[in-house]
């Protein structure tokens, strides 16, 4: 069903993909140089026609790997222009924009339209813009599902599906939604699933629904990328707003996600900060705010107005800022694959980055899953003026003294 194709270890030039003058001049404009490693492997097979599967995690240049074959690939006087050719599906509200701009950025002076489907934002200014006519659709799939049973939105021109984050959209309990939109796509079709991991679930879906997909994998051996240098503090509970302070300043980040396990921690914490802070700097964002609060707030970060942002894992998956310098956790994820797509937000694009972990006495179970999983251990850290705890993992190390 799945087979291996080789991962292509040269950095090649856009120009040597196949990609048409048009699209390597806009390359050029929006600075983009070399293509990445996700990119080199997946435009040229993407625009020979064949159902692809790519193992990368985020911040490896993986929309612009989909978005550009497609751009080149789309007929410029279709039958229908009614009924778009294109249908991406993402986990998150904040990826479905994400994807829209990476579109309408590539697209150059080319005649194009593209629109974000999304829970939050208004049914009717949706059935409107799909009414206009649109080349693509970038939607969650709940919303893109609800369209398509009110009859507002048609998969009969569909020759591009492509699934985003897929393994975020099974985890988030999309799998039954995927499924009934594939299902009204037409066969011959075109379709790209891009995925942090490959779980069965995945693999049962590219088995039934694609046609002798290709697998390039990109993820390297470790799930900690290189690029990230990953820390931890040993702390009491009480003290983590004062090691926190204490952090940021010696630090000095460009920009930082701070990341709170609950809705209530975030708001507490970052009411806490914008009295520390300058109020303009620091920025929440959770699952009760108002989409279009969460719009504004990710807008201003992408800006680079907010330097702190304070969220729930609401944007663990589906943020794409390439100035985060650091990942801090304030409370440590619950579960491994969180802390790696946490710290995964920053260390994008082959730049550097690092990550700072919290941890209590009573979480140090959790900090030996996060080593388990990623293959590595994460390095001891401590600040003048903030005590130390000093515990055992659950091998019997000391966690006292600073690793090196």
């Amino acid at each position: 069903m799945v087979r291996n194709t080789e991962k292509r270890k040269q950095r090649l030039s856009f120009d040597a993909l196949g990609l048409q003058p048009d699209l390597l001049k806009t390359i050029e404009s929006v600075g983009y140089v070399k293509p990445t490693p996700v990119q080199a492997g997946v435009i040229p097979l993407a625009l020979e026609g064949h159902d692809l599967i790519g193992q990368a995690r985020t911040g490896t240049g993986k929309t612009a790997a989909f978005v550009l074959p497609i751009l080149q690939m789309l007929e410029r006087n279709h039958a229908d222009d009614i009924v778009p050719q294109a249908l991406v599906l993402v986990p998150t509200r904040e990826l479905a924009v994400q994807v829209q701009t990476e579109f309408e950025k590539l697209r150059g002076d080319m005649p194009f339209r593209c629109a974000a489907i999304y829970g939050g934002h208004s049914l009717r200014t949706q059935m409107n813009q799909l009414k206009a006519g649109l080349d693509v659709v970038v939607g969650t799939p709940g919303r893109v599902l609800d369209h398509l049973k009110r009859g507002t939105f048609r998969t009969s021109s569909v020759r591009w599906l492509v699934l985003d984050e897929a393994d975020r959209m099974l985890d988030i309990g999309f799998r039954p939604d995927i499924i009934r939109i594939v299902k009204r796509c037409p066969v011959e079709r075109q379709t790209l699933l891009l995925s942090a991991t490959l779980p069965t679930p995945i693999l049962d879906i590219a088995k039934r629904y694609m046609r002798r997909p290709k697998l390039i994998n990109f993820s390297t051996k470790s799930l900690a990328a290189e690029t990230i240098e990953q820390f931890y503090f040993s702390i009491a509970e009480e003290q983590k707003y004062s090691l926190l302070l204490k952090l940021l300043e010696r630090e000095q980040p460009q920009q930082t996600i701070v990341f709170c396990r609950t809705k209530w921690g975030t708001q507490k914490l970052f009411r806490q900060l914008e009295k520390d802070f300058n109020a303009d700097a620091v920025a929440t964002i959770h699952g009760d705010m108002l989409q279009k609060q969460r719009d504004r707030t990710m807008k201003r970060f992408r800006d680079g107005e907010t330097k702190i942002l304070v969220a729930t894992d609401v944007v663990g998956r589906g943020i794409d800022v390439s100035d985060i310098s650091h990942i801090i956790n304030f409370d440590i994820p619950q579960l491994s694959d969180d802390y790696v797509h946490r710290v995964g937000r920053t260390g994008r694009m082959g730049r550097q980055g690092i990550a700072y972990t919290f941890v209590t006495p009573v979480e140090r179970n959790l900090l030996d899953a996060i080593e388990k999983r990623i293959g590595k251990p994460l390095i001891r850290d401590e600040i003048a003026g903030i005590e130390s705890i000093e515990w055992l993992s659950s091998s019997g190390r000391s966690r006292y003294r600073r690793a090196l």
